[in-house]
């Protein structure tokens, strides 16, 4: 009999967190390190699963708002895929730190070099992004998923309503501006330049937003545990009142 019991309180536990972790891996999206302050930089994590059981992510093309143009994309090199960054000149250059940016960055392009995501699996791609706009209250990042078999999924689709579509493009929620300096809980100290030259900068950015991850990652796991007692205890106290039931009969 307790062998039955705590077999049917582990089933239980299982379906909520399966029911609580599933979600976050129904398609493509994006979420900062931290927070995403406007008017500050970054760190960024594009979380790409792969959907199919009979094909390997191949690559990702994740293609940047042209109405809110960055001037610093840097993304994190990945054993195993190669990068590529793709620049267009702008209708109105951009003014940061007293120059003028006259370029930037549309689309950032990851291609697996062998292998890939393979079925069951996810991958993350860091990219540092700043100056964020101090106007929007998130930024839409169009994506586009390559698989093994050649088939492509287009995650470009903006919500309009209540409902989600079915491709949903990966939204990135901008926080209020920060007052001293502007600067993004993902790049604590430093504003990182449109040139990718300031190598101890950028590493103490990724070191202050792994940090920042990790406590993140934390607090969703003492969540999931609290809901997991909760219904585990739920569950007892039900088999103790029909117990109880039996008893008296």
């Amino acid at each position: 009999m307790k062998v039955s019991r705590v077999a049917a309180a582990a089933a239980v536990a299982g379906t909520a967190v399966l029911a609580l972790s599933s979600p976050a891996l129904a398609h493509v999206s994006v979420q900062p390190e931290g927070t995403a302050a406007k008017g500050g930089y970054a760190v960024v994590d594009f979380k790409v699963p792969n959907e199919r059981d009979n094909a390997s992510t191949t690559k990702v093309e994740v293609n940047f708002p042209a109405e809110h143009p960055l001037s610093s994309v840097m993304p994190e090199p990945i054993n195993g895929w190669d990068i590529k960054i793709t620049k267009a000149k702008l209708d109105k250059p951009l003014e940061v730190h007293g120059r003028q940016i006259t370029e930037a960055v549309t689309k950032v392009t990851w291609t697996a070099k062998s292998g890939g995501i393979k079925p069951g699996f996810f991958q993350k791609f860091p990219v540092n992004i700043g100056a964020l706009p101090e106007d929007a209250d998130e930024l839409v990042f169009k994506a586009i998923q390559t698989y093994s078999n050649n088939e492509v999924v287009r995650w470009i689709e903006v919500q309009e309503g209540a409902e989600e579509p079915e491709n949903p493009a990966p939204v990135l929620a901008l926080s209020a501006a920060e007052e001293e300096g502007h600067h993004g809980s993902g790049s604590a100290t430093a504003e990182p330049s449109d040139e990718p030259s300031g190598d101890a900068d950028h590493a103490a950015a990724q070191t202050s937003a792994t940090e920042e991850a990790s406590g993140d990652s934390s607090d969703t796991t003492a969540r999931v545990l609290g809901v997991v007692g909760i219904v585990v205890g739920a569950a007892g106290v039900a088999y103790g009142v029909l117990a109880g039931r039996r008893r008296s009969a």
